[in-house]
């Protein structure tokens, strides 16, 4: 790996971490957020509307929403594995 490309490469990760510091401390924008979650603006848009994400309006226009909001729907609807699925069979058995 070339001297450049590394410089390259660093130069890249600072900026993506600048951008984090920034960005956990103030609310996304509606575009900042559909990065975040790799959804279009639009389909967030939809999920707003539909209640299905927590946002604020503060001026009744544009959508600002909380990383929290952000995380808390990513972790909806969790998928449990085998053998978390098997541990619990189990236990119950135990509990009889």
């Amino acid at each position: 790996m070339a001297n450049q490309e590394v410089v390259e490469r660093l130069t890249h990760i600072e900026s993506i971490l600048s951008t984090l510091v920034e960005t956990t401390d103030r609310p996304f924008n509606l575009g900042d957020a559909a990065e975040y979650l790799n959804l279009s603006k639009s389909h967030l848009y939809q999920l707003t509307r539909s209640g299905a994400i927590g946002h604020y309006k503060p001026a009744g226009k544009k959508i600002f929403f909380d990383k929290s909001d952000l995380d808390e729907y990513l972790r909806r609807n969790r998928v449990r594995p085998q053998w978390e699925i098997d541990a619990a069979i189990v236990a119950r058995g135990s509990l009889s």
